[in-house]
């Protein structure tokens, strides 16, 4: 799996549990609940569909790791292996 497809399903599970949001308006840095207004149930609800379309399980203790796009993208690879990470340090 790539970065990009990362990306596009982080942006796709992101507006089935929010569909208000639009995925083009989502900045890399953009924080789920500061600045995209997710409650803690939708929070959970994204970490749910996170989990089924990754196979990834995110612990409560984790949850920054996916607070941003950015942010996540790295960690959900590194937690399912992305081809061409670019030599990254992990």
């Amino acid at each position: 799996m790539t970065e990009e497809e990362i990306r596009r399903g982080y942006l796709e599970e992101l507006v089935k549990v929010a569909p208000d949001i639009a995925p083009e308006d989502v900045g890399a840095d953009d924080h789920l609940q500061d600045d995209l207004a997710l409650d803690s149930m939708d929070v959970l609800n994204f970490v749910a569909a996170l989990h089924e379309r990754f196979g990834v399980d995110v612990p409560e203790r984790e949850y920054p790791q996916i607070a941003t796009l950015s942010v996540a993208i790295g960690y959900l690879g590194q937690r399912i292996g992305v081809a061409g990470r670019g030599g990254g340090m992990t």
